[in-house]
């Protein structure tokens, strides 16, 4: 089997407050960060043990995952696996960048968000430049709020050679023509982003080659399709698989319309879909 799967346990804590996030500053509890490492540790365990199939993993965490060790573990112990084809992860990179060095480099990934007034423009952009010096692929994003236009250009100019600048619309924000012509001129693949895709009766990945999964193990067909296929530990999702028409009126998200098979984002991001790097973009060139 060749499988995408989208990993969101009960983490949901994050060192952040951005002002757009309902999980800012939230901490989790001492049980809760014990029951988080626990279904982490059984997902890894699961994928480390599927062999005879070909795995993509993307961690989608409410929270900050790489500040925990348990995140970072995985990570470099899937990147070693030779049926885990990438194993990548989305993050604010508050963490530091040298567990990287354990990981295999062609099978790892960071998508990675700059959130302006959380952390220093300078540590942000000098994390960068340590995950192209360790020749690690990533893509660099920022939410597309007015107030975040000139952070964003200047991340445009400074970041390292091949990094793609992506920019998600700002939730509930209209954008006119010249708002949006200036952050296509950062991003050319922001109108994907600028309004939400009609996906009801259309054909999509989710549910077939790629699933969502929760601590429990609970799978279904996107994050966002709260209908249950099966559970991935006791394998009864398998006979669930199947292509199946998107329920839902709209999908606004990256992480659910990059699957839909009437866009043609899979050809845009051939290789780097789960990393968001576009193709030809080497996102980390080796030696940068």
């Amino acid at each position: 089997m060749d499988l995408t799967l989208l990993y969101r346990g009960p983490l949901a804590s994050c060192d952040y407050d951005c002002p757009y996030c309902p999980f800012a500053k939230r901490r989790d509890s001492r049980a809760a960060l014990t029951a988080d490492r626990a279904a982490l540790e059984r997902f890894a365990g699961w994928a480390a043990e599927r062999r005879e199939d070909r795995l993509r993993v993307l961690f989608t965490p409410w929270g900050e995952g790489l500040t925990r060790s348990w995140y970072r573990r995985a990570l470099v112990e899937l990147s070693r696996l030779p049926h885990v084809e990438r194993v990548a992860i989305q993050t604010n990179l508050s963490c530091r960048t040298e567990w990287l060095d354990e990981a295999d480099p062609d099978t790892v990934a960071l998508w990675c968000t700059y959130h302006p007034g959380q952390t220093p423009y300078e540590r942000f952009l000098g994390k960068c430049h340590a995950l192209a010096g360790r020749g690690i692929r990533f893509s660099v994003g920022i939410v597309g709020l007015p107030e975040h236009l000139a952070a964003a250009r200047r991340l445009r100019a400074e970041l390292p050679a091949g990094v793609y600048l992506w920019v998600n619309a700002a939730e509930g924000h209209a954008y006119t023509d010249e708002e949006a012509e200036d952050w296509t001129l950062l991003d050319p693949l922001f109108p994907y982003s600028r309004h939400p895709h009609r996906s009801a009766g259309l054909p999509c990945r989710t549910g077939e080659s790629v699933v969502s999964v929760d601590g429990d193990g609970t799978v279904r067909r996107c994050h966002f399709v709260r209908a249950e296929l099966g559970n991935l530990y006791d394998g009864s999702y398998r006979a669930a698989l199947r292509p199946r028409p998107c329920p839902l009126a709209v999908c606004d998200c990256h992480i659910g319309y990059v699957h839909l098979e009437t866009l043609p984002l899979y050809d845009v991001f051939a290789g780097g879909v789960l990393e968001r790097i576009p193709a030809g973009l080497p996102g980390a060139p080796r030696g940068a």
